[in-house]
């Protein structure tokens, strides 16, 4: 490290430290953000000017249109973030048990290559971290108020208050008091919001109370042309989403006016859908609030020219598209994430990439970013080449997906998957599908809400097939287990 470290020094120009000359970097990252709540892409909610902080990201940097996950759940996602490996690597296949914090994350390698480390807010991977010069994190799932945090020194009770303030609270004070000035950073800001239970601040509760929102083309979907996964899940706004700890309707003028519709099912459906996003539409408006606050420390604070600022979200998640709330499946609105972000004077102002990336290539990218070494054995891709605009000839055109957590919450079959562009295929296996396995296909340009199976449409029968051989190859290619779980 120390002849790295001599080598860097040498090549700066007179005058300059590593700190100035390394850039800094932010990751902001949001529990259940869906892509659908973000003003940069579009949709139904984007009258609201739900998100100016986070589109200011899109506005002065770039936003990626086809950013997705390997894994579509929460403790999995971070292990992937971490590690830059796919979940059957690094030993994190669902929200159960522990995390081998002992394995190689990059973190670690950006710590022995001379940058401050930091992780504040939600982590979801138990144990204590490594690699990290400070962390402050929220136990398991975290509680949106009074939240307990976690440091290397023991526990912070912040009695009274809501986590997403909290997270911002302590990374700005980190940015205050434990920043050395000739040292590049890497700071971590995780947010609770917008998880299930959806508890918005007090200020947003009020704002959203007596907003009405678009409903989703798909709110009432029969799954009629899907298999038996769509069926069989535990995830729908009409039946899983409970009327007390979700919408807070058992008592109080909420609870009225479930009274008053009891005997009309959609009707209810309509209002619990509503009651839905105002509670998690308020919540995410609350993050975005905090990350405006960072962002001005930052440009207050003569850290914004040297900083690159991202910001990304654990997973998709469904605001009443086909009736459901959550995340797990293959279909877009899981397996897609947000991702923004702004590199001054590399990234042009206003660009959009729709190359398909992962949240695999995370890892690679802050290493590539901070001009430390890529380990081989990380299975994506830095996008610093596309964040500068140039698509490099032999980048990926198909992504690999596993989501193993069956039996567990919300009934979701266990299933894998490749897609292209515009094409997805997707294989569900186990013993409560039908001959232990089942398969959809779907063009996502004629049917972009995939709403109809082509599978055994014999004019696709070439694509299908071509679409199988590719799934090998991406089993082979990440040493995916013959005999997965």
């Amino acid at each position: 490290m120390k002849r790295y470290i001599a080598i860097l020094l040498l090549t700066l120009p007179l005058g300059l430290s590593a700190a100035e000359t390394r850039p800094n970097i932010v990751w902001m990252f949001s529990d259940d953000h869906a892509y659908q709540a973000v003003g940069a892409y579009g949709g139904r909610f984007k009258p609201l000017n739900l998100t100016p902080n986070i589109d200011t990201l899109a506005r002065d940097g770039m936003v990626f249109d086809r950013a997705y996950v390997a894994n579509s759940i929460c403790a999995p996602s971070r292990a992937t973030l971490l590690t830059g490996k796919h979940s059957h690597l690094n030993g994190k296949l669902d929200n159960r048990g522990g995390f081998n914090h002992d394995q190689q994350q990059f973190q670690k390698i950006l710590q022995k290559n001379g940058y401050q480390t930091v992780m504040i807010g939600k982590i979801h991977l138990n144990g204590a971290m490594q690699g990290f010069d400070y962390w402050e994190v929220l136990p398991g799932q975290g509680r949106y108020w009074s939240p307990k945090f976690i440091t290397a020194e023991g526990e912070t009770l912040y009695k009274g208050q809501h986590s997403t303030k909290v997270i911002t609270d302590r990374a700005l004070n980190w940015l205050e008091t434990g920043r050395v000035a000739d040292k590049p950073f890497m700071l971590m800001v995780h947010y609770k919001a917008p998880h299930r239970h959806w508890n918005p601040n007090k200020e947003m509760q009020e704002k959203f109370a007596t907003l009405t929102f678009p409903e989703p083309s798909t709110l009432f979907d029969d799954y009629e042309g899907r298999g038996t996964a769509a069926h069989k899940q535990d995830m729908t706004i009409s039946k899983t989403m409970t009327l007390s700890s979700d919408l807070k309707a058992g008592k109080g003028p909420r609870k009225a006016e479930v009274d008053k519709l009891r005997d009309q099912p959609k009707a209810l459906i309509r209002w619990k859908y509503q009651t839905y996003m105002r509670d998690y539409l308020a919540c995410i408006a609350g993050v975005d609030a905090n990350v405006g606050r960072i962002l001005t420390f930052l440009k207050e604070n003569d850290l914004e020219k040297n900083t690159i600022v991202m910001y990304a979200a654990d997973q998709g998640f469904y605001l009443g598209e086909h009736g459901w709330f959550d995340k797990r499946f293959m279909y877009e609105e899981s397996f897609r994430t947000p991702l923004l972000a702004r590199w001054p004077g590399v990234v042009e102002p206003g660009t959009r990439n729709t190359d398909l990336v992962q949240n695999i290539d995370f890892a690679e990218t802050f290493l590539d970013m901070a001009q430390a070494p890529i380990p081989e054995d990380m299975q994506g891709q830095s996008l610093v080449p596309l964040l500068k605009g140039k698509t490099p000839e032999d980048w990926r055109t198909s992504l690999y997906y596993h989501y193993y957590q069956y039996p567990g919450t919300h009934s979701v079959r266990r299933h894998e998957g490749v897609t292209t562009k515009r094409h997805k295929l997707i294989r569900f296996y186990g013993k409560d599908v039908p001959n232990g396995e089942e398969w959809e296909f779907y063009d996502l340009e004629t049917d972009p809400e995939e709403m109809h199976s082509q599978y055994r449409n014999p004019e696709q029968a070439t694509i299908v097939a071509s679409l199988k051989q590719e799934l090998k190859r991406l089993r082979k290619e990440y040493k995916v287990p013959d005999s997965t779980p």
